[in-house]
């Protein structure tokens, strides 16, 4: 049975990918992060001997942090900053407990590199739809919840990666883009290593709802009325994307939790 001040396995993957999210730490001395450099879903790493240096940042959140067993390293950390007034927690069994239960882990090598402020930087064009929607929220909520995202220009996308040290997505010719008949939510889907029932179900709403093959899922229709409507009713692209953040929610919570409900009107009426 976990302690108070742990969260198990399980009670953290139902988290993982919603707006109740903890903010995740990985406090594993390098070694044995080298031996699998791997993320669980949205976490960062910084070093357990440094912990209180980011108490100020962490203030008003609820923190998990994690080593590679869950014991000496990430139980002392989150004991300090819990001395700092902080909600912080340890994962029971830490890194290796996670993995053992077969839950998606991050390839490190995917990942941006971080600028200053710890933050990815990605760029893309602007006046956003779909994939440009979809995207960010996949990486804020399984890869980095303070990612920064620009939108700028079509005509100077790259230009302004090299610039300002930002990863180019959902353009022609880089990386982060649509492959064959596939989105680029689902090429980062596959690339950060991430799939689930759910956020496969997810990927063919979008496919087909980006792609105008509505046959692939009965709700990419909706899908791409609802972004439609959101890009005529935001001018700021980056207001739009908090809105859409939302939306994302509602779609992911609906393709892993409530498939199977239906709504019937009118109503049952019992006669007595």
């Amino acid at each position: 049975m976990p302690s108070p001040t742990e969260i198990t396995v399980s009670q953290l993957a139902r988290l993982i990918g919603t707006p109740e999210t903890p903010t995740l730490i990985d406090v594993s001395i390098d070694e044995a992060f080298d031996d699998d450099p791997r993320f669980i879903p949205s976490a960062k790493r910084f070093a357990f001997a440094d912990i209180e240096q980011i108490a100020q940042d962490l203030r008003g959140n609820r923190v998990v942090i994690y080593c590679h067993k869950g014991l000496k390293l990430s139980q002392g950390a989150a004991a300090i900053l819990r001395d700092c007034g902080i909600n912080a927690e340890t994962l029971e069994g830490g890194f290796c407990s996670w993995r053992d239960a077969g839950h998606p882990l991050v390839p490190a090598e995917k990942l941006p590199t971080r600028n200053g402020q710890g933050r990815t930087v990605w760029v893309t064009r602007h006046r956003p739809k779909i994939d440009r929607i979809a995207c960010p929220w996949l990486i804020r909520r399984f890869v980095d919840p303070g990612a920064r995202f620009l939108y700028v220009a079509p005509s100077q996308v790259l230009d302004v990666a090299d610039r300002f040290a930002a990863t180019p997505f959902d353009v022609e010719g880089v990386f982060w883009s649509h492959r064959a008949e596939r989105c680029t939510f689902d090429t980062m889907v596959e690339e950060f290593e991430i799939s689930s029932p759910a956020l496969d179900r997810l990927a063919t709403i979008i496919r087909g709802a980006d792609t105008n093959k509505h046959d692939l899922a009965p709700q990419a229709a909706g899908l791409m009325a609802a972004s439609l409507g959101l890009s005529r009713m935001y001018r700021d692209d980056l207001q739009q994307l908090d809105t859409g953040m939302l939306l994302y929610d509602a779609f992911y919570r609906w393709c892993r939790d409530a498939t199977d409900e239906g709504h019937d009107w009118p109503a049952a009426v019992t006669r007595s």
